[in-house]
């Protein structure tokens, strides 16, 4: 069992410095009103010796953040003693068994109380207590009637007071108006006793009027309570954020949310990123998303949208109004994924700003390799040129990246364009001819016919098979012989079939459909990031032509598309 000593280090802290109060008043205030501490009388009575040194701004915001939490009985009580306007949120919040109700009533003012009446999740039983303070808490002290200058009147005479007592002449003077004479103390002036009986009279007649009205408004069927509609609401904030004004719903649980920060911790009332940043760039918003915590009638999940509020005099900006709906399920769910073409959009861009510093880096490796700029250490040389092969890679995964994304921009459309693959495959060869020299390897073409062609973008499918054909003779050895078969499978499909190298008998297809198996070691043109990324990709964008690449012991096998177009399913498979 783990002992929380939490409460024996804040009670151990300072607390005679306003800051040392300010920080043990917040601490003590959470830990018991979240359950984490006992609210033991020590701990109650710290609390009710410090409130003096914290300043009201302060016991509201700790009010605020335990409203919710069902605090208990005694720190109810603090809250209680304290303004109104610290007592309020936790007033309006708090869950307490009837008898504690029963303990504290009689300890509110009836400002207290009368926001308790305002509340409608109490029990009926507290209901009536509340009932039982009517007389006490909806009399008010009636001004002074009687004339100063009237002769013989003493000014403490003649000031009224509110009832103390059930004394009859007492609770007249409260009733009606009648100010507290001698002759009602005791004395008996002429013609008093018939004023005194007529007064009376008048007090039987009024609790007879009375019961009857209760009498009759108990009889009456109750009529359903009018619920403030709870799905939508208007809203105001102001220069900082913080929201100041709510109509249509309880507002105690959203005055005070900031539309400047988006909330970090789950379960934490507040709005999320993509508000706090239409605030700071004082721009318009829709149905952004704002989280109510706790269990009042605003609590769950709102679609907000608001616009930024300006002084039509000076220009200044005074904040946001807007107003919010209750989000549903659908609003909910998570949100459509941009379409193929926004995200084809966004790589390419991506890939232009990797580019350009790619290549910048790049061109001042070789100038430091070339000494160009003069004499440079033999070391510094090394580490430029392996700087520019490194870059040189880079920039082969910036163009896959390229590859893809132009793929992307068109898919979906007729595959019109006719690449010829005869010429295709001897442009490539002739490409990696050095490469292959360097790994002892050769290149072989069969079946070539001036008849075969491949449908799809010329740029794109010259890029997928050299990158292929660029794998393998870098994963090749010495003596290794890469052939490459092309036949034609129905009308309109084609095969490419590649020797697979002795650089990668030892690779399993798991391997080389992930991007975990790399290139060897030896390899002096390995693959960028593994020969797993580079046929993964050629994978990917073989799919989205409408054909495949099957990865065999022997060989890997390559299908394409001659004339049709790329299936629906396909285009929206993202």
């Amino acid at each position: 069992m783990r002992f929380d000593d939490s409460l024996e280090t804040v009670l151990s802290g300072d607390m005679t410095s306003p800051i040392g109060a300010q920080l043990a008043w917040r601490q003590l205030v959470d830990l018991i009103g979240r359950g984490r501490a006992p609210a033991n009388d020590d701990v109650i009575a710290r609390l009710r010796m410090i409130r003096g040194s914290v300043p009201p701004p302060v016991r509201t915001a700790s009010a605020r953040a335990i409203a919710d939490e069902a605090p208990p009985l005694a720190l109810v009580m603090v809250f209680a003693e304290d303004e109104i306007a610290v007592a309020a949120p936790v007033l309006r919040g708090a869950q307490l068994a009837p008898a504690d109700w029963a303990e504290l009533l009689p300890l509110l003012s009836p400002t207290g109380r009368s926001i308790l009446r305002h509340r409608r999740d109490l029990a009926g039983e507290v209901v009536a207590m509340l009932a039982s303070f009517g007389s006490v808490d909806f009399v008010l002290a009636p001004p002074e009637t009687v004339d100063r200058a009237e002769e013989g009147a003493a000014p403490d005479e003649r000031t009224m007071r509110c009832p103390a007592s059930d004394d009859a002449g007492t609770v007249a003077g409260a009733i009606f108006g009648v100010a507290e004479t001698p002759a009602q103390a005791g004395e008996n002036p002429p013609g008093g006793s018939s004023d005194i009986a007529e007064m009376l009279k008048r007090i039987a007649a009024y609790q007879r009027t009375r019961a009857a009205t209760l009498a009759e408004r108990s009889a009456r069927p109750a009529a359903p309570e009018q619920s403030v509609p709870s799905d939508q609401f208007d809203f105001e904030a102001d220069a900082s954020g913080t929201i100041r004004w709510v109509d249509g719903i309880a507002r105690a649980a959203l005055v005070g949310i900031s539309l400047a920060q988006a909330s970090s911790e789950e379960g934490v009332s507040g709005v999320d990123g993509a508000v706090a940043e239409a605030f700071r760039a004082r721009a318009d918003f829709q149905d952004l998303r704002l989280f109510v915590a706790g269990r009042s009638e605003a609590a769950g999940t709102w679609q907000i949208s608001a616009g930024p509020v300006f002084d039509g005099s000076t220009g200044g900006f005074n904040g946001f109004r807007g107003t919010a709906s209750r989000a549903d399920a659908d609003d909910l769910a998570a949100p459509p994924v941009p379409n193929a073409s926004a995200v084809a959009d966004a790589l390419r861009q991506l890939v232009h700003e990797l580019r350009t510093p790619t290549n910048a880096i790049a061109g001042f490796a070789e100038m430091i390799e070339t000494e160009m700029l003069g004499p440079v250490a033999e070391t510094y040389r090394e580490h430029a040129t392996d700087i520019r092969h490194q870059t040189a890679d880079l920039l082969g995964a910036i163009e896959d990246m390229d590859t893809a994304a132009r793929e992307e921009t068109v898919a979906g459309q007729p595959l019109g364009e006719r690449v010829s693959v005869t010429d295709m495959l001897d442009r490539i060869a002739t490409d990696l001819a050095p490469l292959a020299t360097l790994r002892g390897a050769t290149i072989a073409l069969h079946g070539l016919d001036e008849t075969l062609c491949i449908a799809g973008d010329g740029r794109v499918v010259e890029r997928l098979i050299g990158r292929l054909l660029a794998t393998l003779v870098a994963a090749a050895r010495a003596r290794d012989q890469i052939g490459v078969v092309v036949s034609a499978i129905g009308p309109d499909r084609i095969r490419l079939v590649f020797d697979r190298p002795r650089g990668l008998a030892s690779d399993t297809d798991e391997d080389l459909a992930t991007t975990s198996a790399d290139a060897p070691d030896d390899a002096d043109s390995a693959p960028t990031l593994g020969t797993g990324f580079a046929l993964r990709l050629i994978a990917n964008l073989a799919s989205e032509l409408g054909g495949g690449l099957d990865i065999g012991r022997e060989a890997l096998t390559l299908q394409l598309p001659t004339r049709t177009t790329r299936p629906r399913e396909q285009t929206s498979r993202r």
